[in-house]
């Protein structure tokens, strides 16, 4: 299958990948019903599949915690310590140093890995950094029956949609009858 089995509208590599496990219909299929899916999925994100240590169900598994804490995160709730725990446990994966370097003129201490990450361990550093990012602000999908979640970039923090043309092109419409909530 093409680029088109996969939605990647979440604004950020884990929201893309939380959504292969929600769709635009009441019950959407799971995108990710094995790990030939997992392999082509990583293909279009860019990540290699192969280097990802975990079983497949491990991968459902990180997904799950992954759903729960995108909710959360919709909600304003805290984190569930669970997810937490699954974060913590991709990004000790990944060995390396503490480096020095000089950006902009000013000396700032990071992490500098010995390998490139595996699938998973990107995904956790996605969904690290939109959790300790304050101004992030994840969203569910308005469409009236669309599951997707998205970062809500916009200046207002007004986007409602996961994508405008598709989920959002009835709302003028809506509104216009009286039929919104």
């Amino acid at each position: 299958m093409g680029p088109e089995e996969f939605i990647l509208l979440g604004d950020a590599l884990w929201l893309d990948f939380v959504n292969s496990a929600c769709g635009r219909t009441p019950s959407p299929p799971d995108l990710l019903p094995d790990a030939a899916a997992f392999a082509r999925w990583c293909a279009l994100e860019h990540l290699d599949a192969a280097a990802e240590p975990a079983p497949f169900d491990q991968v459902l598994e990180f997904r799950a915690r992954l759903v729960e804490l995108a909710a959360a995160m919709r909600e304003s709730r805290q984190p569930p310590p669970g997810a937490i725990a699954a974060l913590n446990e991709q990004l000790g994966r990944n060995a390396g140093t503490q480096r020095l370097t000089r950006v902009g003129g000013e000396w700032q201490l990071g992490f500098a890995p010995t390998r490139p990450p595996a699938a998973l361990e990107a995904i956790a550093r996605s969904a690290a950094a939109s959790l300790a990012d304050g101004r992030s602000v994840v969203r569910r999908c308005a469409g009236q029956s669309c599951s997707l979640f998205f970062i809500d970039d916009s200046p207002t923090e007004s986007r409602r949609w996961c994508d405008v043309d598709i989920c959002g092109r009835h709302a003028p419409v809506e509104r216009r009858r009286g039929l919104r909530r």
